[in-house]
């Protein structure tokens, strides 16, 4: 063994995302491997996982690393950034692990390779599919002959992306080619092993339009190599998710499920062809009774690790930098697979750079903006505006048909969470109306869509002066568990003390208001901030009313039916929004926009109940029921390890706001309700029996 590295070997890591967990997890077990630095633009990413695996230093880059003196770094950022990255870490005097794919071009993969070479340091690339653990058996079976000669090879992949978190475009969703980049690779090297050099490669590729942030989301690819044909079929919308690899021989077929981590090998038996076709799926079915219980057990237990191929290439690679040997995968590997892949992905990323450009077309002044115009206030916002005669623009993350034939609408296509699609939305509009908003999805959907959303939204209203920003807020903001009822509650009603608790709607709304707030006091920005109780209305029939979840088809209504809800009716809303884009004495203000009248939960549950009918089913629960279920759901999150839906303090802050003093919004906007409560109820459901 050499001693090249005669004390611990030092790593660190650059990227904090999901796969860093993984190579730090192997890492971690590795007895002659200290972890000395991890780096990452989102530093409080960063700082979790140190905290998790005892990193004591952290930075925003890998210049800030630098003082940890590490001798092997991971680059896990995303490809665009891999060659710029390891070329600074080879230039730090470090070796360096890059997961796949290598990097984005052949250019970028010869300029690693040649900077390794110059300094004499290690260089490898993670193909970490060759290192699952049933794939490694399928190739072994191969190689043994045991199923004849290779003639094809199957992979089946579904797969789902976390949801973009706002900021300047990642290639995820900038890169047409970004879905065949991330997975395609490996399938072209897993295609490789098995069947030998590939050439006469083809690609296919599709847009299902179900996610407006991934645009081609449906890859198919073939390849020939001297002995048999390689197909890839990659979806991120086929249902259940999968990942299968299938190769058949002239004697057998292997079936390898890496989900399950599960390898089946269908042999040519004597006898009757169907005789032997029968008594090889009995075979295997019999086996697959034990071996998907053993697999969950040993995953439960940490027997068996997550992403097993990922950690065992971080943990190959180490050795091989301490024993200064042979990477599993090196520079040449890494080549021959980008040298295949680079021209396949040229179309599909002109046509998505070509789509994202033509967003930024010049547009002639508007008399406002919508966001959020594809929701239920947002499109009723920009009905009123239109019927006032006023050219209106909506930024939308996809064409809604009810815009494309009216000429006072311009449409920008764009996500609020991208701050070139909202200031390209906001220059020349003259009012701003900021209804849009994440409703559901992920921590990132809301952190994307409503913080940086409005965060954008700010900054483009600044920086274009325009002339008023009215932001539609929530109730949600506001303190619901721990506010006394008998107090009167107004605009300068406390926050939520702990928004982490209540969920990420009330995180992100509570972040958002307050970045609105900060901006009206450091730079005078003409905005006015709207809480609107909650919205019914003409196609709201079916959203569920404060202190009900909606949950396996059912309301779970908890609680007293007695308790009143803070409704307010759709027309009445947009009546507010229009009044605090026109009053002089609104800007800079707060108004909490609820409907006087008094309405039960109940009250509300019956009239619904009486249009929806049979459609709707209801179940009241009590408090004290609802707290116990909530305590064992939390109990189960704390063995488990994981954040759960439901909480004791949602619970208590399930119950609705209530007491509220309206004199702001009818004295300062010059609102009250026309259509009020009682009209808007008949005209949603029907008039009263």
């Amino acid at each position: 063994m050499s001693t090249q590295h005669p004390a611990k070997l030092r790593v660190a890591v650059v990227g904090a995302g999901y796969v860093a967990s993984h190579h730090l997890a192997a890492l971690k077990r590795l007895d002659f491997v200290e972890l000395v630095g991890i780096c990452d633009s989102n530093v409080a990413a960063a700082e979790t996982l140190a905290k998790r695996f005892g990193i004591t230093q952290v930075a925003a880059n890998l210049a800030g690393l630098a003082s940890s003196r590490p001798q092997v770094v991971h680059v896990l950022t995303p490809p665009a950034s891999h060659a710029t990255l390891a070329i600074e870490a080879l230039d730090m005097g470090c070796g360096v692990l890059v997961e796949k794919p290598m990097a984005d071009t052949v250019a970028e993969c010869t300029a690693m390779i040649d900077k390794a070479r110059e300094k004499g340091l290690i260089l490898g690339v993670n193909h970490s599919d060759l290192l699952d653990p049933v794939v490694m058996k399928a190739l072994q079976a191969v190689r043994a002959g045991r199923i004849g000669d290779v003639v094809s090879v199957d992979i089946l992949r579904s797969s789902e992306y976390p949801a973009y978190a706002g900021g300047p475009l990642p290639g995820q969703v900038a890169q047409g080619s970004y879905p065949f980049r991330d997975l395609g690779v490996h399938g072209l090297y897993t295609l490789e092993a098995f069947l030998g050099p590939l050439s006469r490669f083809e690609v296919g590729f599709q847009a299902s339009g179900r996610d407006p942030n991934l645009r081609f989301d449906e890859w198919q690819a073939q390849a020939k190599s001297e002995t048999g044909f390689g197909r890839l079929l990659l979806s991120w919308n086929a249902r259940p998710m999968e990942n299968r690899l299938v190769v058949r021989g002239t004697r057998g077929i292997i079936e390898a499920d890496r989900f399950l981590q599960i390898i089946r090998i269908h042999r040519v038996l004597p006898g009757p062809k169907f005789i032997g076709i029968v008594l090889n799926t009995v075979l295997s079915a019999a086996a697959d009774v034990f071996r998907v219980p053993w697999n969950v057990l040993r995953f439960a237990t940490g027997m068996l690790k997550p992403s097993p191929g990922i950690q065992k290439g971080a943990a190959d690679f180490a050795a091989a930098a301490r024993d200064n040997g042979k990477p599993p995968f090196d520079g040449a590997d890494a080549l021959r697979v980008i040298t295949l892949l680079e021209p396949l992905c040229v179309e599909a990323d002109r046509l998505r750079r070509e789509e994202i450009e033509s967003r930024y077309a010049p547009l002639a002044p508007a008399d406002a903006l919508v966001t959020g115009a594809a929701g239920f206030l947002g499109r009723a916002v920009v009905k009123a505006l239109r019927a006032r005669g006023q050219t209106v623009r909506v930024l939308l993350r996809k064409p809604v048909a009810s815009y494309a034939g009216d000429a006072g609408v311009q449409v920008v296509i764009g996500d609020l969470g991208d701050p070139r699609s909202v200031d390209h939305a906001v220059a020349g509009a003259t009012t701003v109306y900021h209804v849009g908003a994440a409703m559901r999805g992920s921590l990132r959907d809301f952190e994307a869509g409503t913080v940086w959303g409005t965060r954008n939204i700010v900054e483009a209203c600044t920086k274009h002066r325009s002339s008023r920003l009215v932001h539609v807020s929530s109730m949600s903001v506001l303190d619901h568990a721990g506010r006394d009822p008998a107090v009167v509650l107004d605009e300068d009603a406390a926050y939520e003390p702990q928004p982490q608790l209540r969920g990420a709607y009330t995180q992100t709304k509570l972040a958002a208001e307050r970045l609105v707030r900060q901006a009206i006091r450091d730079n005078a920005l003409p905005a006015v901030i709207l809480r609107p109780g909650q919205i019914f209305g003409i196609g709201a029939e079916k959203v569920t009313p404060n202190a009900v979840i909606a949950l396996a088809g059912r309301w779970i209504a908890v609680g007293d039916g007695g308790m009143t809800l803070p409704l307010v009716y759709l027309d009445d809303v947009v009546d507010a929004v229009l009044l605090a884009a026109e009053a002089p004495d609104a800007v800079g203000q707060v108004f909490n926009i609820v409907d006087p009248a008094s309405v039960t939960q109940q009250r509300y549950l019956d009239r619904a109940k009486r249009k929806l009918g049979d459609e709707l089913r209801l179940t009241r629960v009590s408090v004290p029921v609802f707290m116990t279920l909530a305590h064992g759901v939390e109990l189960l999150g704390k063995v488990l390890g994981r954040d759960v839906p439901l909480t004791r303090y949602r619970v208590r802050s399930l119950r609705p706001l209530a007491n509220f003093d309206t004199r702001a919004a009818r004295e300062r906007l010059g609102w009250k309700p026309k259509v009020g409560v009682e009209r808007g109820l008949d005209a949603t459901f029907g008039p009263s029996a």
